[in-house]
């Protein structure tokens, strides 16, 4: 490892921790069982893609010289947040449970929801830049 690179695997590193915490807690608070839709995991991941819409944002056009912003919150924290393979997961239980519209439903809303997330973080961050 090179020395330079410490800084940014440690507020990775910090940041990881920090978002698998909060997806954690919402996971837990927000239980589904096996064929039901699973909302946590649904907010988790349209809340986590609308802050990284937002994040660009502010990395490009209002803190360009944070080195470690992007790093902390982008792969740190919301990378530690979202939870795209519990998608999938949840995807296969409900199927398995004999829920294939839960299934398909839970896999378009996350598709579509995260895309538009990310579309209107970008949006409102940058018409608030721009005001």
């Amino acid at each position: 490892m090179d020395l330079r690179s410490a800084p940014v695997l440690g507020v990775i590193s910090a940041g990881g921790v920090l978002g698998a915490l909060a997806r954690y807690g919402i996971a837990a608070a927000w239980p589904h069982a096996a064929g039901a839709f699973p909302w946590s995991t649904l907010v988790i991941n349209v809340t986590g893609c609308f802050l990284i819409g937002a994040l660009m944002v502010i990395v490009t056009r209002v803190a360009p010289d944070q080195k470690l912003l992007r790093p902390f919150v982008g792969v740190g924290i919301l990378g530690g947040y979202t939870t795209f393979s519990t998608s999938i997961a949840d995807f296969y239980q409900a199927a398995g449970a004999g829920s294939p519209w839960v299934a398909l439903a839970c896999l378009g809303l996350t598709l579509l929801g995260a895309l538009a997330a990310v579309w209107a973080g970008t949006e409102l961050t940058g018409r608030l830049v721009r005001a």
